[in-house]
């Protein structure tokens, strides 16, 4: 069920939204000093790509850096990713099919807005990775 859900998602949305992703990412390189913010939006361009059967989880060693980073992101470029989400969003929940599609769209807008200090993991490994981390 995954693979068609990605394989749909990927010919309606996915394309579009990570091309999105693409362009701030090379921004961000030509800038120079926002490197990181390219390579965190390389990271979204990705899982938006293929984003059913991976979630995101949070890190826990991301602190003040992170969230100076989120506040500059937010208002530089995830502003209008999330609004991208949302028109995607609104626009795939008129068909029945694209109900599934749409939802996965507004999950996406908060780590639009905030991408920094988060981990994308496969589904399956999310119980995994929250077990290691506890266990140091």
């Amino acid at each position: 069920m995954r693979v068609l859900l990605n394989i749909i998602w990927l010919v309606l949305c996915g394309l579009w939204l990570a091309i999105a992703y693409a362009v701030v990412a090379l921004i961000c390189f030509i800038l120079i000093i926002t490197i990181p913010f390219g390579i965190a939006a390389l990271r979204m361009a990705n899982f938006t790509l293929w984003p059913f059967g991976r979630t995101l989880i949070d890190r826990p060693g991301a602190g003040a850096a992170s969230l100076v980073g989120n506040v500059l992101w937010l208002i530089l470029f995830g502003w209008w990713l999330a609004l991208g989400h949302l028109t995607t969003g609104v626009a795939l929940c008129l068909t029945i099919i694209g109900i599934p599609l749409g939802l996965a769209n507004f999950k996406l807008i908060p780590v639009s807005l905030m991408p920094l200090g988060r981990e994308i993991v496969d589904s399956d490994d999310v119980a995994y990775v929250a077990g290691r981390r506890h266990a140091f």
